[in-house]
């Protein structure tokens, strides 16, 4: 099993916006500038190449739901194939993913707590045991976390935080959601980029 491991703040500077890697009282604002590149010259750079600007939108992506480069390649594969536009079936295949729809439904506070827990088996998927991140959910599956995981404080801290999301029915006594639809598609991507960044 291979993990996203390196210095997140220099990542989420080089490519200028916050990818939620790590969580942390603190916010990633107030241990970096954003605003500027890492390195000695960093502020001096300005300029992006076309290439660039579309490679480092297909890193912020990949480096959002934490996987691999070559998980990543495969996925556009897939959504190429696929029929329908490549960039919906690319961010529905990622959307679906167990650790980003155990993220999304608030047991987590992050896409990295989630990986955990589905690798750690607090996870069940309509009743039985699911322990790898990358299992692709189905309209009308049920998630919810396990018995004995039930009182874990972070889980308990992170359902205290969940935003609701509307194709998730949630039911907060039994720690358990339904996938009512295919999940909604996230705006901060030009998936568009990436699209066109595995295309040349």
């Amino acid at each position: 099993m291979s993990r996203n491991l390196g210095p997140t703040c220099k990542i989420a500077r080089r490519l200028g916006r916050d990818l939620h890697l790590k969580s942390g009282i603190r916010p990633l604002d107030s241990k970096c500038k954003l605003s500027v590149p890492p390195g000695m010259h960093g502020a001096k750079r300005t300029r992006k190449s076309d290439y660039a600007i579309m490679m480092n939108e297909k890193q912020a992506v990949r480096l959002t739901y934490r996987i691999t480069e070559k998980q990543f390649r495969r996925y556009y594969e897939r959504a190429a194939k696929k029929r329908g536009v490549t960039s919906d079936n690319l961010l529905n295949f990622l959307e679906s993913r167990l650790d980003n729809v155990v993220f999304r439904m608030g047991f987590a506070c992050t896409r990295a707590e989630s990986r955990q827990l589905v690798n750690h088996g607090a996870v069940l998927v309509n009743g039985k045991r699911v322990n790898i991140p990358s299992y692709q959910v189905k309209e009308n599956d049920v998630i919810e976390i396990a018995e004995r995981s039930k009182g874990q404080g972070r889980i308990q801290a992170a359902i205290k935080d969940r935003i609701p999301v509307d194709w998730v029915e949630f039911d907060l006594q039994k720690l358990q959601g339904i996938l009512k639809s295919l999940p909604s598609l996230p705006t901060e991507f030009n998936v568009n980029l990436v699209v066109a960044y595995y295309s040349k």
